[in-house]
């Protein structure tokens, strides 16, 4: 483990690793029934579908990933009410944008 000069590491503790690692075992899933579906010959505009809802899975997981770093990063922090509420809304919005 190394530590940062700024008091952090590269090691972390997800507080949600249950979480996040369900959903990437349902990512894992659909990428193998993708898999399937081309094995199958499966027609083209099905398997885009699939791969389509997959990157949409893909990227709510990395707002998670995110979402929980940023958490964590904070949570020893002395902010006060208004500052966690600002953090809280600012993670919200994230959560609602859609590459």
């Amino acid at each position: 483990m190394f530590i940062y000069p700024w008091g952090y590491s590269d090691q972390m503790e997800y507080g949600n690793a249950s979480e996040l690692l369900k959903a990437l075992r349902r990512i894992e899933g659909q990428a193998r029934g993708i898999q399937r579906m081309i094995e199958d010959g499966r027609p083209c505009d099905e398997v885009v579908r699939q791969v389509s809802a997959m990157g949409a899975a893909v990227d709510r997981f990395n707002h998670r990933l995110v979402a929980s770093n940023l958490q964590a990063c904070v949570e020893d922090a002395e902010l006060g009410p208004q500052l966690k509420h600002r953090l809280d809304r600012g993670l919200r919005a994230l959560a609602e944008i859609r590459s």
